[in-house]
């Protein structure tokens, strides 16, 4: 049996340290840089600081945690703003492409956005090849990407997606088929099924107060 490895007190305050200031030099990166995968940004963040040894990277909910308090910090005043006119481009969005069933995931819809974040959507069709043809008679130029999702724990599936801009923004519609819409994938942040919204809901969140 492997002998169980106690770590001191001050070791632990040392990693807890450590974990913090990876985790705001993490969102820094993907704030100011529009790197958009975590694990890319961990490991640049501890390129950058010099950390060839640690015990553990910070996890993905600390490093969203930290952009949204660097969002308040030096983005107070016009996060705001942004996120209003984002939203206001979702719903007109999603109303084109309502024959799709669009679903609003992503930073746009939880508010933890950056001057990077693109507005993502979830589209129901089979063939996927609808989503292209649709946008072409909108002329709409767009890029055919893959989207690694995953429905099951451990289990990714790759999805067909487009990428397009409207409004100056960037749109990711991943496709997925339509027997598949009452399970949401499950979030990279926290394991958890993703957060969604229909356009009644988005257009509900934009109204209130």
């Amino acid at each position: 049996m492997r002998k169980k490895t106690v770590l001191k007190r001050s070791e632990r305050t040392a990693d807890d340290h450590l974990r913090i200031v990876l985790a705001q030099e993490a969102a820094r990166l993907i704030c100011d840089h529009g790197i958009t995968d975590y694990l890319s940004a961990k490991r640049k963040a501890a390129e950058k600081l010099g950390l060839t040894r640690f015990r553990a990277l910070p996890n993905n909910r600390e490093i969203e945690l930290a952009v949204a308090e660097r969002g308040r910090i030096f983005h107070a005043e016009t996060q705001s703003a942004l996120l209003a006119e984002m939203r206001a481009t979702a719903i007109a969005l999603m109303q084109d492409l309502f024959s799709f069933q669009p679903l609003l995931v992503g930073s746009v819809l939880l508010g933890n956005i950056t001057e990077h974040s693109a507005i993502e959507l979830h589209l129901f069709s089979e063939p996927a090849e609808n989503i292209g043809a649709h946008l072409l008679s909108r002329h709409i130029r767009y890029r055919s990407v893959s989207q690694h999702l995953k429905l099951r724990r451990d289990k990714p599936e790759t999805f067909p997606a487009y990428r397009f801009e409207t409004d100056s923004f960037e749109v990711l519609a991943t496709v997925i088929p339509a027997r598949q819409q009452m399970h949401a994938p499950l979030s990279p942040i926290d394991g958890k099924p993703m957060p969604r919204a229909r356009l009644k809901e988005v257009q509900q969140l934009v109204a209130a107060p």
